[in-house]
């Protein structure tokens, strides 16, 4: 109980200082607003759309938009009334910017090591690259969707102001970084962990969030507002909560639910330094790299391999590289599989 109440003050005190996007939003007017009306002026969504920003956006709508991206003539869909979901929404935009075949890169990238990701691997990994879904604050994530549902004019308006913002590297960048997306060979133990972890990208953020349904028979901490993970919640769920075939110990590495008591539990001289990182490691990242603390260790994701991470961040869960900023924060990792003595150590 004690841990709801924390994240029920938490949530009221975010509802107290959203982002100024959210703060300046007027009674009546959507999350989006900004962004609606910036696709109507640039005559990419009607105005009769865009008053309706939480009504489904239908296949016809997406082709406007996508038209007025594209500056080319709107095709006609076969049933243009037909909603459209998050996941359809997120792959014709990347069409949109020319970057499908960097898509299928992705895809075929995790192919390749062995592992089984969904149809969306690509068109999902290549959309949260250039930010075009956005997290919502904690005190609204009920607005969150997930890559099944349909999508809303607000979150495509979201999208569409996004892409007319992105600077001509933004495509070009992507590409280069695809070329990289090369795993290493896996054993069977971490293609089984990787697949699980690739099986929820492009599924929102959520706080607290552990499960990929708002309750989960498997979760000790009671529903969620909606179906996503924060980012302990999503090692959690690769870990903890799948239910691994010979799995033995596996599930009983991870005892704290928090990025901090994660990776706490690894003692000093068993933490997995940066050079030595090996794929379905977690990985741990704070404010003072390694020299952090374990209560200030602030992230955590799953090592792909080869420089790429998976993680639930601000634009949900996600693939990236382990490169910049998170190069800086990168605390230690720790090996799960080693420690339930499935794979070796070294």
């Amino acid at each position: 109980m004690r841990c709801r109440r924390l994240v029920y003050v938490w949530a009221l005190v975010m509802l107290l200082t959203l982002s100024p996007a959210y703060a300046a939003a007027k009674p009546g007017t959507s999350w989006a607003q900004a962004e609606l009306e910036t696709v109507v002026a640039a005559g990419i969504m009607a105005k009769a759309a865009a008053a309706r920003p939480d009504s489904p956006l239908t296949r016809g709508e997406l082709e406007t938009i996508a038209a007025g991206l594209t500056h080319t003539p709107a095709a006609v869909p076969a049933s243009p009334t037909a909603k459209v979901t998050i996941a359809a929404l997120d792959a014709r935009l990347v069409a949109v910017l020319g970057l499908t075949d960097s898509a299928k890169l992705f895809t075929q990238g995790a192919k390749t090591a062995g592992l089984n990701p969904p149809s969306r691997f690509g068109t999902e990994t290549v959309a949260r690259l250039l930010g075009l879904r956005t997290n919502h604050p904690a005190a609204l994530d009920a607005l969150e969707l997930s890559p099944g549902q349909p999508a809303n004019h607000a979150e495509a308006a979201y999208s569409a102001a996004r892409i007319l913002k992105l600077s001509e590297r933004a495509a070009p960048d992507v590409q280069e970084l695809v070329a990289s997306f090369a795993l290493p060979a896996l054993t069977s133990w971490q293609k089984k962990v990787l697949t699980t972890a690739a099986r929820f990208i492009g599924y929102p953020y959520v706080w607290s969030g552990e499960s990929e349904f708002t309750q989960s028979a498997q979760s000790p901490f009671g529903p969620q507002v909606h179906g996503g993970f924060d980012c302990s919640g999503f090692v959690w769920r690769v870990y903890k909560l799948e239910e691994y075939a010979d799995g033995g110990t596996l599930p009983d590495m991870l005892q704290g639910r928090t990025t901090y008591a994660m990776s706490g539990e690894v003692p000093a001289a068993k933490r997995v330094t940066f050079a030595n990182l090996q794929p379905a490691d977690v990985i741990f990242f704070g404010a003072k790299g390694p020299k952090s603390k374990a209560a200030q260790v602030d992230h955590a994701g799953v090592y792909l391999g080869n420089g790429w991470f998976i993680h639930s961040s601000s634009y949900g869960v996600a693939v990236t590289t382990l490169s910049g900023w998170y190069a800086k924060r990168f605390a230690w990792g720790r090996r799960p599989l080693a420690e339930a003595g499935l794979v070796s150590p070294a």
